[in-house]
């Protein structure tokens, strides 16, 4: 059930828990996006608590066909996670409807999967510890990244009006039967898309299970980041730290 998105189970030990459990942060996160963004009425959601963070959670509405169209994405992004196929989503705005190509504002969500666990690095400068991600480090990581979400959308200037969004998955390529295409989707071509104006990429968080890594990034309008706090953008100086990316343009994903 979509709507479900917030319960954090009391131990991930398996891998059908960790998919559960990022299935419903997806949920949340891209709820959270499209409601501080404005982008579908208030009557498109609904209100669920995730232990003391109160977020909005999309519903199919038939008043509403972009908000249930989006949730029918989702169902599709559910199936390609739960075949390991997915390897990235980007969920993007565009202001002129017939050139979904050139956008405003987009958000990556990364999946990377693990079937001995990810390790976590903890430690000071002195020395550095391996241990095995818990299900209180995944909770906590949980809540900072959705919090995080919250403070950079509510200090975000507002997007332009009537906006259209897209939403492309990309694949582990080498595991992807070449044919797969997930309901609700179809075949896209490969040609990359124009941010229009000057883009500022921030690296939101990641959050890690010992079967999965959810990471967030979002690119937006430089001057859109005009009325946030700058002490959000750096590490150590707030408790909800995000990060500006340099994009590394030898990277194949950015």
């Amino acid at each position: 059930n979509f709507q479900n998105a917030v319960v954090f189970p009391n131990k991930i030990s398996t891998e059908q828990q960790s998919l559960m459990l990022v299935k419903r942060l997806l949920a949340v996160a891209v709820s959270c996006i499209t409601y501080l963004r404005g982008i579908f009425p208030e009557s498109a959601y609904g209100t669920r608590y995730m232990d003391d963070v109160c977020v909005k959670i999309l519903k199919e509405n038939k008043n509403c066909p972009g908000s249930t169209q989006l949730v029918k994405w989702m169902l599709g992004c559910y199936d390609a996670l739960q075949k390991k196929y997915l390897r990235m989503i980007v969920l993007a705005v565009y202001t002129h409807s017939e050139d979904p190509q050139t956008i405003t504002e987009c958000y990556h969500f990364k999946f990377k999967y693990t079937h001995h666990g990810p390790l976590l690095d903890f430690g000071s400068k002195s020395k550095m510890i391996d241990s095995t991600i818990t299900c209180a480090d995944t909770k906590k990581a949980s809540i900072l990244l959705i919090r995080k979400i919250y403070v950079l959308m509510q200090n975000l200037s507002p997007l332009p009006n009537d906006v259209c969004l897209t939403m492309k998955l990309f694949y582990y390529d080498e595991v992807t039967p070449p044919d797969y295409q997930p309901p609700g989707f179809k075949e896209g071509e490969c040609e990359g898309m124009i941010f229009e104006g000057e883009p500022m990429h921030l690296n939101v968080g990641e959050v890690p299970t010992p079967f999965h890594m959810l990471k967030v990034k979002v690119t937006t309008e430089k001057q859109r980041m005009e009325n946030v706090d700058k002490s959000i953008l750096k590490h150590g100086e707030s408790t909800l730290p995000l990060q500006v990316l340099r994009v590394d343009r030898d990277d194949p994903e950015e």
